[in-house]
């Protein structure tokens, strides 16, 4: 099978409109998160990780003027903005030629246009944009992408099965690359959504922490390239990946973390490398109570417990069917750059297996990285990264 390298990537979270600005911040111990007393969102002040939205309708301004003068921004929703922002400044350097044939586009979202739902929002615009294929068919004829594009919906995993799905096209030679996109918005729907679940932090989340009380939500959005082309490389790859269920409860994650750490196993072996050969893991780390309980218990299965890792949520909360891409984008950044970042809110472990959480940043040789997601329905996956 071909090799599929990281060709580029960009994303957009509540802490910047690049990876650059967000890694700035992030160093700087920043975190994105702002107390929402907005009943348009929210019955309840809750802290929110919120992508600027001024900010994000300039930029996306200048890039319509440029494509499409005739149009204005208010033809495109907040979230179709984001998408099209992403995938144009990732492929910026590649030219028309990346909108081929041969290049497969992928969008990964939980809840795609979401905020249709809501009666002033939804007047604006079509109803048939509530359907994740009809907003994906407005971002692909944005750009004018030859292929229809594959839509990967799968909880909060999504991001990471895009990358795995994506991976294994180009890997059986059906395209050269593949730009995979993913993103959600924040709403109050999605909100209220969790507020039932009573899983929302009245404070910014704690990841692994003893004093976690529940997660805190954000939104964001971001693209990387997949490519077969060794020169198109940014020297790191995809070396393995796998996806697992656990079929234990609609909501609840496995009690005995044995179908992430199944997960984890099989990407470690495709990757032809030994969990003792990582050395960094991007957890999922929601800072819910059973959540990070499973994930310290797959960890100790695979004998990971002392690898470094964190959780980015901690900087810009839970981004659903974004996550996995922005999260997999700075596991690259951490790799290029040989830098470890902490784990915002981390203070004292209380997952009852031992997980080396990352205190403080630090420069590390990351050659291989491991990013791991869960998400509701029981489902698990598990991408390795490796340095050529």
């Amino acid at each position: 099978m071909k090799p599929v390298y990281i060709a580029e990537d960009h994303i957009i979270t509540a802490l910047g409109f690049s990876a650059e600005e967000t890694i700035t911040r992030i160093k700087e111990n920043q975190t994105g998160f702002h107390v929402i007393n907005d009943w348009s969102l929210t019955p309840s002040p809750v802290p929110l990780a919120l992508v600027d939205s001024a900010e994000l309708d300039e930029k996306f301004t200048k890039v319509l003027q440029s494509r499409f003068p005739e149009k204005t921004a208010g033809d495109y929703t907040r979230m179709e903005k984001m998408f099209i922002l992403s995938i144009h400044e990732a492929v910026r350097g590649f030219g028309e030629d990346i909108f081929n044939e041969r290049t497969l586009p992928v969008i990964s979202t939980t809840k795609g246009n979401i905020n249709l739902l809501e009666a002033e929002t939804g007047r604006q615009f079509d109803p048939q944009r509530l359907f994740l294929w009809d907003m994906a068919r407005v971002i692909m004829e944005f750009f004018g992408f030859k292929n229809k594009p594959l839509i990967v919906s799968n909880a909060c995993i999504s991001g990471v099965l895009a990358l795995s799905v994506a991976s294994r096209h180009l890997q059986n030679g059906a395209y050269d690359r593949a730009v995979v996109a993913g993103g959600d918005i924040l709403s109050e729907f999605v909100i209220s959504g969790f507020l039932s679940f009573q899983a929302l932090s009245p404070e910014p989340c704690k990841p692994f922490d003893i004093a976690r009380n529940g997660l805190s939500l954000g939104e964001g959005c971001g693209t990387i390239i997949l490519t077969t082309d060794p020169s198109e490389s940014t020297g790191i790859r995809i070396a393995g990946s796998a996806s697992s269920n656990d079929a234990n409860h609609i909501s609840g994650p496995s009690r005995t973390g044995e179908e992430l750490a199944f997960a984890i196993r099989n990407a470690v072996r495709e990757s032809g490398i030994t969990t003792r050969d990582l050395n960094f893991i991007s957890a999922h780390g929601t800072a819910t109570l059973y959540n990070d309980e499973m994930e310290s218990k797959s960890l100790a299965l695979v004998n990971c417990s002392e690898v470094p890792a964190n959780s980015f949520k901690g900087y810009w909360g839970h981004t659903l069917g974004g996550a996995g891409i922005l999260e997999s984008a700075l596991t690259i950044h951490t790799m290029k750059e040989n830098m470890l970042f902490r784990s915002a809110g981390f203070s004292e472990i209380g997952v009852p297996e031992p997980v080396n959480v990352i205190r403080e940043h630090k420069t590390a040789q990351v050659n291989n990285a491991l990013k791991i997601a869960s998400g509701f329905g029981g489902c698990n996956a598990a991408i390795i990264f490796r340095k050529d």
